[in-house]
C-alpha cells in the first residue's frame, strides 16, 4: 500500500483513483474495531466514573447488538452497514485464533504459581471431571425439558458450551469479602483450565452428532475407550505442547538479559506474544490437541521459570493488558453483533420453517 501510494502521488488523477479504490477496502475491515474501540473508550469512563457496578463487556455486547440488529433492517445499503455484515460474519476459526491465545496468555501468567501447585489437583478435579457432571446434567435438562426432540449427543455438545463457567462476578465479590487466596485460587484457576476441558468434550460430543448424518467425512462414531483415548490426547498433548514453548520462551527470555538495553525489553514482550499464539496454532492446528491448554501450560510455565528474567516486568503487564482490553472490547461487541443480526434478520424469526419460535424466548 505503501508504494502504490507513494507513486499515486505522481499525478492527482492516480492518487485519486487510488483513494476511491482502497476507501471501501479500508472502511469494510478497519472501521468496525477502530469503531468498536473508540466506544469501549467512552464506556469505560462512564461506568467508572458513575456506574462501576455495571461489568463493561455487558455494555459492550449491548452495543454490538444494536449494530448487528441495524444490519439488515437500516435502508439504503452503504459503505458503513456494509463493513458491520462483513465484521458480523467473521470465521469462527478466524476468531479462536485471535482471540483466545491473547486473553488466556494474561491470566495464565498472573496465577499465583505457589497457590496453583498446591491446588492443582483440586483443580484437575473441578476442571475435569466437575465439568463433565455440569455437561451431563446440562444435557439432561435439554433431553427432558426442551420441546426440541434433540438426540442426546446433541444434547451433550449444547451441555458442553454451558459448562465451562465465567468468574468475574464472582472474583470481584471474593475480593470485596476479603475471602482467602486459596479460595480465590480455587475459583479462577478452576475456570481457566475448564475452559479448555470444555472444547475438549464438545470436541468429542460434537463429533458423536455429526456422525449421526452418516455424511462421509462428517463427524465420528467415538466408543468409551476411543473417547477416553481423545481425551488423554487432545489434554495432555495441549500441556505437553504448552510446557515446550514455554521452555523455549524461558531460554530465549535469558539470553535477551540486557537490562539496560530497551530493544531487549521490547523484544522480551514479542517473544512473548509469539509463543502464546504460536503454541495455540501448533496445539490447536497442526497436532489437533487443546489449544487452549497449551497456552495455558505456556504461560504459567514462563510465569514460574521466566518472570525473573524479564528486563522490564511492568512493559510485559502493561502490554498484555492493553491487549486483553482491546480483545475483550472487541470480542463482546463481535458476540453482540452476530446476535443481534440473527434476530433482526427476519428469515431467522418468521416463516414456516423459522429457527426462533415464541417458545424460545420462555
Amino acid at each position: 500500500f505503501a508504494i502504490i501510494f507513494r507513486y499515486s502521488l505522481n499525478s492527482s488523477a492516480s492518487y485519486c483513483h487510488v483513494v476511491i479504490n482502497f476507501l471501501p477496502y479500508f472502511i469494510t475491515n478497519v472501521f468496525p474495531k477502530r469503531f468498536i474501540e473508540i466506544i469501549g473508550v467512552f464506556v469505560y469512563y462512564a461506568l467508572s466514573r458513575w456506574c462501576h457496578q455495571i461489568p463493561f463487556t455487558a455494555i459492550m455486547f449491548l452495543i454490538g447488538f444494536c449494530i448487528g440488529f441495524c444490519v439488515d433492517r437500516v435502508k439504503p445499503r452503504n459503505i458503513l452497514l456494509e463493513s458491520s455484515y462483513i465484521w458480523t460474519n467473521i470465521e469462527g476459526e478466524l476468531i479462536i485464533l485471535i482471540f483466545l491465545p491473547g486473553l488466556l496468555y494474561l491470566d495464565s501468567f498472573n496465577i499465583d504459581i505457589h497457590l496453583f501447585l498446591q491446588s492443582f489437583l483440586q483443580l484437575v478435579v473441578f476442571a475435569f471431571p466437575m465439568v463433565l457432571g455440569g455437561t451431563a446434567l446440562t444435557a439432561l435438562v435439554a433431553y427432558y425439558i426442551f420441546p426440541y426432540g434433540w438426540s442426546f449427543d446433541l444434547c451433550m455438545t449444547f451441555g458442553s458450551i454451558l459448562s465451562a463457567t465465567d468468574p468475574v462476578a464472582v472474583a470481584v465479590l471474593l475480593n470485596e469479602l476479603g475471602a482467602p487466596p486459596r479460595l480465590k485460587m480455587h475459583i479462577s484457576g478452576e475456570s481457566l483450565m475448564n475452559d479448555g476441558s470444555a472444547v475438549v468434550f464438545y470436541t468429542i460430543f460434537s463429533s458423536r452428532f455429526f456422525y449421526e448424518f452418516g455424511l462421509d467425512g462428517i463427524g465420528e462414531e467415538i466408543g468409551w475407550g476411543k473417547g477416553f483415548a481423545l481425551f488423554f490426547r487432545l489434554a495432555f498433548g495441549g500441556a505437553a505442547i504448552g510446557l515446550a514453548f514455554g521452555i523455549g520462551t524461558v531460554f530465549i527470555l535469558f539470553h535477551l538479559d540486557r537490562r539496560l538495553s530497551g530493544e531487549d525489553s521490547v523484544i522480551q514482550v514479542v517473544t512473548t506474544i509469539s509463543a502464546a499464539y504460536l503454541s495455540f496454532f501448533t496445539s490447536e492446528i497442526l497436532a489437533h490437541c487443546s489449544g487452549i491448554i497449551a497456552v495455558l501450560f505456556c504461560g504459567v510455565t514462563v510465569k514460574a521459570f521466566g518472570e525473573t528474567l524479564l528486563n522490564n516486568l511492568q512493559l510485559t503487564h502493561h502490554f498484555w493488558e492493553i491487549t486483553e482490553h482491546l480483545l475483550n472490547a472487541l470480542l463482546f461487541a463481535l458476540g453482540g453483533s452476530v446476535w443481534g443480526e440473527i434476530i433482526g434478520d427476519q428469515t431467522y424469526t418468521e416463516g414456516q420453517g423459522r429457527l426462533f419460535a415464541r417458545q424460545d424466548w420462555g
